[in-house]
């Protein structure tokens, strides 16, 4: 298979619509007052994931030649990837059946909910493994990947439904405090995590080494510091932390609409690049 720029839509759209669903069940339970954010996020996590399925069926050298190859994965009980397959089976349609509830107005059972979160976080996690296995790729094949892409699948997931509350009900939105220090929380940790993973890459092997250099100072630091770094995780962490931690207030500005657009658009384009600059960057080890 190759690894290319589909692939990393893929494992992006899998994991914001992981994040989606648990922002949904999350401000279910929080602000049952939110309908708009609450039903947007149930909407966006089947949708996500089935674009995201569609694109990794197409995906070069697989889907296109070879259209069966995707269904093939079940009946290899000892892959992650066929893991990732039965997470999914069971994660898209409860996914579905949430949405067509809420599109119904009508009240989406419990054990439906619960059994949702249970494999959304399942289908988050199983992204950062599918990577992880490849042992011949040590920007790949680590303890901190899986962890990054479920702290990255959380914040594009709430950013996702967030935008939707921003543009559909923002008096409500700007209220929903625990929301924003969720996305000031997730930005953080995300940076910290990043970061560690690409010190304990870089300390591993040679080739490990040059996939980080590659990053921070080679053909790629431009995206990752810019969209990635900048865009992605700093400036969101600003500005959703400024009216949290410092002025404490509810924006109600224009200019304060359009910056707080940025801020969750920000976060989108940055969880998109993570995955594709660590698919880009990484370079195998060479075995003598």
């Amino acid at each position: 298979m190759v690894w290319g720029s589909m692939i990393a839509w893929y494992l992006f759209l899998a994991g914001a619509s992981a994040g989606a669903f648990l922002t949904a069940a999350f401000v279910e339970k929080k602000y049952p007052d939110a309908t708009k954010m609450r039903v947007a996020g149930r909407i966006i996590a089947p949708v996500f994931l089935a674009v995201g399925l569609l694109m990794l069926m197409l995906d070069a050298e697989a889907g296109l030649q070879n259209p069966l190859r995707f269904f093939y994965l079940v009946m290899n009980p000892g892959s992650v990837m066929t893991l990732g397959v039965y997470f999914i089976c069971i994660y898209m349609p409860v996914a579905l059946a949430a949405a067509v509830l809420e599109i119904l107005r009508r009240p989406v059972p419990a054990w439906l909910m619960w059994t949702g979160v249970v494999f959304a976080f399942g289908v988050a996690a199983y992204t950062g493994f599918l990577l992880g296995v490849v042992q011949a790729y040590p920007l790949w094949n680590n303890a901190i990947l899986p962890v990054l892409f479920v702290v990255s699948a959380l914040s594009a997931g709430l950013a996702a439904t967030s935008l939707v509350g921003l543009l559909a009900d923002r008096k409500t939105f700007e209220q929903m405090w625990l929301i924003k220090k969720s996305h000031v929380i997730l930005s953080v940790i995300e940076l910290v995590v990043l970061f560690t993973m690409l010190v304990i890459v870089s300390s591993g092997s040679p080739e490990g080494a040059a996939s980080v250099q590659s990053l921070i100072a080679g053909q790629y630091a431009p995206a990752f510091w810019g969209g990635l770094v900048l865009l992605g995780l700093v400036a969101p962490f600003l500005i959703e932390g400024y009216p949290v931690f410092i002025t404490k207030r509810v924006e109600t500005s224009t200019t304060s609409l359009v910056v707080s657009i940025i801020g969750e658009s920000g976060v989108l384009v940055g969880g998109f690049l993570l995955r594709l600059l660590v698919i880009f960057a990484a370079l195998p080890v060479v075995f003598l």
